[in-house]
């Protein structure tokens, strides 16, 4: 595991947080990365230190092996890539269809958390998330991760994790812990073992045993866990959350309790980063991005027009004046 380095002297310190959000949620990046290279010349694989959770941990993952964003979105929509990503992507193959689709054995039973999970949650609620708390009572889920992590082992090979700085989170069952993969201190893994932990959707996707412990999905916790990078010397960090929204366009959508949480718990690890004096530049769904993102996550079908839409609306977005001065200390190149 490495620690987060000072990324080369006089280089601006990026962080990139990419969140939870299924098979759309990872269009929704591959789109919006794509427009930000596109409009400002920055590559998100040059981020000091990228942060990943489930979809996201997938995203991160290619990205720190040399995938562009470009690519990334080439991929997802069928367009051709680059002569430089041809390679990268013929060892990770093409999108898969989603695990499971087919017949599924019967859940297992739930992990039952521990009697310190328990009593955290008895005598300090405001200390316990209740969707780890939930996990860990949930029958466990039997679809196997592999499929979604085959490719990312095979791109990394023997390299057990990248030097640039990549972590992903993942929630431990025992104790409804968040536990950040690549971070000094914790469990030595593979990248695609702690990406297939990140993605195992409680009740869904069997636990990734890592350690001794089993993990389950880091969107448990958080759907984006952007306050993993609270105690780094940034100087700005960049969030893409596919499963929050504005709340001025939330009111009203079927989806508005799910994107409601997931709005307020990231507006609480916003505050925390600019309590740490890390400025933020939130990118997540429009009305429009939601609209083509349908409410079924899982939607492979949806991978192509989900990454062109928010590609659009990034661009748009990109073409504020405020967000590009927010935006100027990632590259002189801005335009």
């Amino acid at each position: 595991m490495t620690a987060v380095s000072d990324g080369g002297r006089g280089e601006p310190r990026i962080g990139v947080v990419l969140g939870a959000g299924g098979v759309v949620g990872h269009a929704f990046h591959a789109g919006t990365l794509a427009a930000l290279a596109e409009a400002t010349g920055w590559d998100a694989r040059t981020a000091t230190v990228i942060v990943g959770t489930s979809a996201g941990s997938v995203v991160g993952a290619l990205l720190r092996t040399g995938i562009s964003p470009a690519d990334i979105a080439a991929r997802a929509t069928g367009a051709p890539v680059s002569p430089e990503g041809q390679e990268r992507l013929l060892r990770l193959g093409p999108p898969r269809p989603y695990p499971g689709d087919g017949a599924r054995e019967p859940l297992g039973p739930p992990a039952f958390p521990s009697r310190a999970l328990l009593a955290r949650a008895a005598l300090r609620p405001w200390q316990t998330r209740p969707g780890s708390l939930a996990a860990a009572v949930m029958p466990r889920g039997t679809v196997p991760t592999e499929p979604i992590v085959a490719g990312i082992r095979a791109l990394y090979g023997r390299i057990a994790w990248p030097e640039r700085a990549l972590l992903i989170c993942a929630v431990r069952l025992s104790d409804g812990q968040r536990v950040v993969f690549g971070r000094p201190g914790t469990p030595q893994v593979r990248v695609a073992d702690a990406v297939a932990a990140s993605c195992a959707i409680p009740a869904y996707f069997r636990p990734v045993s890592i350690a001794g412990f089993e993990y389950v999905d880091g969107g448990a916790h958080s759907p984006t866990n952007a306050d993993v990078l609270a105690g780094e010397r940034l100087d700005l960090v960049v969030i893409s959350s596919p499963m929050s929204t504005p709340w001025r366009g939330m009111l009203g959508g079927i989806d508005f309790p799910l994107r409601g949480v997931s709005r307020a718990l990231l507006d609480g690890e916003r505050l925390r980063l600019r309590r740490a004096g890390i400025p933020v530049v939130l990118f997540e769904p429009t009305a429009a991005d939601r609209a083509v993102m349908g409410l079924d996550a899982m939607n492979p079908a949806r991978r192509g027009a989900v990454t062109e839409q928010s590609r659009r609306s990034a661009l748009e977005r990109l073409a504020d004046p405020a967000v590009r001065r927010r935006l100027s200390m990632l590259t002189g190149a801005v335009r």
